[in-house]
Parts: C-alpha cells; structure tokens; sequence
C-alpha cells in the first residue's frame, strides 16, 4: 500500500510548543492573522481537536516497602511519585485545514520573520488536499518522564500490523473505518499519524448526517485513544472540514 507523505519542513515544525485551551469553531478572520492564543485554541480543544487525560493515582499513598506484587515492584523501579500523574494524548483531524492553519500559524508567530522557502512550504502544507484520506494525529505530553517514555514507546514500535484490527473511525450508527496506514511520531512536530479512507464504496464515509465520530485506537495495554467528535461542528467556512 503507498504510504501517505506528509511534505513539510522537519526542522520547522519540530519547533512547535503548543498550549491548552477552548477554541472557536467558525473562521472570522484569516488564519494568517490569528494570535498565537487564537492558534493554540484551534490545536488544543476545538470541533477537530481534543484532549485526553489519562491519570496514575496510585501513587498518591505509596509508601516505599508497603504493597506487593507487580504495582508495587514498579513503584520501587520508577520510584515514588505520591501524586497524581498525567499523561495527556492531544488527538486532531490533521486533515482538517484549520489544524493545519493553526500548525502553520503557531510557526509564524514563535519565527517572526521566515524565509520564502519556508512562508511556501507553510502555505503547501495548509493547501494540501486530503481527497482520499483522512488522517488523525496524536502528540502526547507529561509532566513526568517515567509516563511519557513508556508512551513514546508505545508509539514508536506501533505498526500497521499490530494496530489495524483495533483502530478505526466510528459513526454514530456503529458503522466502523478500519485503519489503512499508520505512521509513527518523527521529528516533523505533527505526532502519530492514523490514515483512513475517506471514501468507502463510492461514498463519503463521514458527511453530514453522520453525526458522530469516534476515534478509537488500542495503542497498547496501558493507552487506549478514545475521543467523539460532533460532526455538525466540523463546519468551517461553509464545508465540513476533517
């Protein structure tokens, strides 16, 4: 199967550092003038992009010496955090032109001043047509490295093979979009890539009347992605973006 390519300056991109917050779903002014707030908005928790958080309490009340088995012989290797963990998975429709505006803006902003080869590169990447596809894309993030390197390599060692049978994309009438390609996390900033069919049997697999989308993806024993989008919400200057 070819792969999907994703054309766009390494180097730029892995300079991306994005924050949280909630987001305006309908464009009232060009992306090129969003401010980064605006920008970050459209990345973090908006109609294509969410948030999950997944929580360690177990934790909180060790004491070293106390607890058996397999917990407690984890705790003494990873050492006592006695609080709360998170480990946050930022899951986004990179398909949809305003993830990719935001991407592009965020650049913008934290570069100044870029060279041509790089204002055409960002334009590129925003123009990209995703007429066959539908591409998820997941980062992730924690405050404590003993999280976010069992998840880096969660995804890192992610295969096409060990993921097919348990990703997909879901409607609201149960009608499931297995995964066709999958791309792990490189240097480009933009995180795990999961590729879709946009067209099944001739048809549109999300229009209108969908409804509802589930992302759904049993990334390993300890990280399972599941996030719904509102369909309705999709709508940006005038069509369904995702």
């Amino acid at each position: 199967m070819k792969r999907a390519a994703f054309p766009i300056v390494t180097a730029i991109l892995g300079l991306l550092a994005v924050g949280a917050g909630a987001a305006a779903q309908k464009r009232s002014k060009p992306w090129t003038e969003w401010s980064l707030k605006e920008a970050q908005k459209i990345l973090e928790d908006s109609a294509w992009a969410q948030t999950q958080v997944i929580s360690d309490t177990s934790e909180m009340f060790y004491l070293p010496g106390r607890g058996t088995g397999e917990v407690a012989a984890n705790r003494d290797v990873r050492g006592a955090l006695n609080q709360t963990t998170d480990l946050k998975l930022h899951i986004r429709f990179l398909s949809a032109k305003p993830i990719r505006q935001a991407f592009a803006r965020v650049i913008q902003l934290e570069r100044g001043e870029l060279s041509e080869k790089l204002a055409q590169g960002l334009r590129d990447f925003v123009e990209r047509r995703f007429d066959d596809t539908i591409v998820v894309a997941v980062t992730y993030d924690s405050k404590d490295r003993r999280f976010s390197g069992p998840a880096m390599q969660a995804f890192g060692s992610a295969t096409i093979g060990s993921l097919q049978n348990k990703t997909y994309l879901e409607l609201k009438d149960g009608t499931r979009q297995f995964l066709v390609d999958y791309q792990a996390p490189t240097s480009d900033g933009l995180g795990a890539k999961f590729v879709f069919n946009r067209i099944v049997d001739g048809r549109p697999f999300i229009t209108a009347q969908s409804g509802e989308v589930r992302f759904y993806c049993e990334l390993s024993k300890e990280i399972t992605l599941n996030m719904r989008y509102k369909v309705k919400d999709f709508t940006y200057d005038g069509i369904l973006e995702f």
